[in-house]
């Protein structure tokens, strides 16, 4: 029986394996279908061609993958691309565009924080970022290296999370231009895990409405650590909008008890599987 898991991280974005450490974890999960979808990059994907045509191919299925950030109503909006061209123009323009957005909002940070007192983080940061696209938790590991804080949580919770100094709001590319991003790249666009947005359930039915307007194909019904009844509202979306519904666990990191590869609630019955798509 196949199984899926459509939404994973390496450490090219915030998660803490290397692709191949990733497949092999998979394969250890029992997982035959495996989309690596760091963070506005595709650089895991990159790696993987360069070792072989297709690491562990006789053993799982990789799916390339990505997840933009994007805009919507002023509010951030992550997207999912599935079995995209990771060497078309779109791909390229986009991780290009992307990651430029996230080094200014570094400097913002970097700006904001050292008004706090703190010195300047943003050679620090790009440091322990290495090869990967830069990240608030990149600031955050490179503050608790510098005893700037206690832990990663302490400078999230004090520095870097929601309505703290560091919460930069990016102006990310609108939900349309993202979209056509995957989708000129022959890619399938996936809201990535629609509830955990801070919104109404009428707000969550327009963004569902102007995805579907922007040519959004799925959404994400199961993710890691959802609670119960979740997948079943998010599958009665897909009916309304006739979206098909993805699956995946959002792994980082085999530390983070919660979230585990492979691992999500079961996709409801009536839902189309996104991997029809493809």
């Amino acid at each position: 029986m196949n199984k899926y898991d459509l939404h994973s991280h390496t450490i090219n974005s915030d998660g803490s394996l290397t692709a191949t450490q990733l497949i092999d974890l998979a394969i250890e999960k029992e997982v035959t279908h495996l989309a690596i979808t760091d963070h506005d990059t595709v650089k895991a994907h990159l790696q993987l061609a360069q070792l072989s045509e297709q690491y562990q191919s006789d053993k799982i299925t990789i799916i390339k993958g990505v997840e933009f950030s994007s805009q919507w109503n002023n509010m951030g909006v992550h997207i999912v691309g599935l079995n995209i061209d990771i060497h078309s123009a779109a791909i390229s323009e986009a991780v290009n565009k992307q990651t430029q957005i996230r080094l200014q909002r570094l400097s913002t940070i970097a700006h904001k924080l050292t008004k706090k007192g703190f010195p300047d983080i943003t050679e620090g940061a790009l440091a322990v970022a290495g090869d990967s696209q830069i990240g608030r938790p990149h600031i955050a590991q490179y503050m608790l290296q510098e005893g700037m804080v206690r832990s990663v949580g302490q400078a999230f919770t004090k520095y870097l999370g929601a309505g703290k100094v560091g919460d930069v709001s990016s102006v990310w590319p609108d939900l349309e231009q993202v979209v056509t991003w995957i989708h000129d790249a022959g890619g399938v666009a996936v809201v990535a895990h629609p509830s955990r947005y801070k919104m109404t359930r009428t707000k969550r039915r327009r963004l569902m409405a102007d995805f579907a307007d922007a040519g959004g194909q799925a959404i994400e019904v199961c993710t890691g650590n959802q609670v119960p009844g979740v997948a079943e509202e998010m599958a009665a979306l897909c009916d309304t909008f006739d979206f098909h519904g993805s699956v995946g666990s959002d792994f980082h990191n085999p530390e983070y008890q919660w979230v585990k590869l492979g691992q999500y609630p079961k996709i409801p019955k009536q839902c189309k599987p996104v991997w029809e798509l493809f």
